[in-house]
């Protein structure tokens, strides 16, 4: 398997870990296994490292660049959204830390039978877990005209999201939205050509916002936050990564709300809320790529890293 990666921001992530040689360390998105290795390398013979993907492939390669180290390793193909279930099937209370690469990955965008990439063509896939039954074509070619203009604004921030909605429906009337570049050119028709001239390619927002709803990727994000910093030993360290603004920003509220402590009005005598501060966050903006690991990797450009520590 060709199973090319670069991991990013690699050692501020792992310097984010604090790695503690004989702890407990879960990768939530092993992919191709990257930030993987330089956690399993800088554990000892008691430390255990448990890698978690929903993608078969990134499975595949993860048992294969990991062997070695397979001592240490306990690799698990599931969605990081059954992170507390894992855990307990495994007998294991409380871990060390845990990092979070979201989003796609390089392996799927190269893929071109997946579906992920604007710029090959293939059927409307988009699935991260190739056992799941919802794929984007049925998205595209199923949902309503409001559905589709919702989701391109929700999950893409697209602007032209309303015309581009219309132009798909109108497409499919006369024969299904097949493949990626049968996409691409309805979203080129319905964005004025100075528009489409300007910025990133036009298709990239829409292609986003799929994704994320196939994957349901921001859902899953928000509700496992919390559940892992449960996990957490006091000073044990979450670190994530993100690659655009709104799982930044999903990221950046659940660590504030977590960092806060009495959220009661000011003006009450006594804390009656209960409200206990959970997390401190070590950085706060966010880590972004040196420009030389930029040269080496262009796609880290985007990259953002968050760092918090159990209190």
């Amino acid at each position: 398997m060709n199973y090319s990666h670069i991991p990013v921001l690699a050692q501020e992530c792992l310097r984010g870990l604090n790695l503690n040689p004989d702890g407990i360390y879960v990768d939530c998105t092993l992919g191709g296994a990257g930030h993987s290795r330089l956690i399993a390398d800088g554990l000892s013979e008691k430390g255990l490292l448990i890698g978690i993907d929903q993608d078969q492939d990134a499975i595949d390669n993860a048992r294969e660049a990991l062997a070695d180290v397979q001592d240490r390793i306990q690799i698990v193909h599931s969605n990081f959204s059954r992170f507390d279930e894992i855990l307990t099937e495994f007998g294991i209370d409380k871990v060390d830390g845990v990092l979070m690469d979201i989003g796609v990955s390089s392996h799927q965008f190269d893929e071109q039978e997946r579906g992920f990439s604007y710029r090959m063509n293939a059927v409307l896939d988009m699935r991260m877990d190739r056992r799941s039954k919802l794929t984007a074509y049925e998205l595209v070619n199923e949902s309503s005209k409001e559905e589709l203009e919702d989701l391109f604004w929700r999950y893409g921030e697209e602007k032209w999201g309303r015309r581009i909605a219309e132009f798909i429906v109108k497409a499919r009337e006369e024969e299904p939205v097949e493949t990626t570049f049968d996409l691409v050119e309805i979203i080129d028709a319905a964005i004025p050509k100075k528009v489409r001239a300007e910025g990133s390619h036009p298709a990239k927002r829409v292609f986003q916002a799929l994704r994320i709803a196939v994957n349901a990727e921001l859902d899953v994000l928000g509700a496992t936050i919390p559940k892992i910093v449960e996990r957490l030993v006091p000073g044990g360290r979450i670190v994530i990564v993100t690659f655009h603004s709104l799982e930044d920003r999903i990221v950046k509220n659940t660590f504030r709300e977590l960092s806060t402590g009495c959220i009661c009005p000011a003006d009450f005598p006594i804390c009656i809320c209960n409200h206990e501060k959970q997390l401190k966050i070590i950085n706060n903006k966010p880590i972004t790529a040196t420009e030389e690991e930029l040269e080496l990797n262009p796609r880290a450009k985007s990259a953002k890293l968050r760092i918090a520590e159990r209190v």
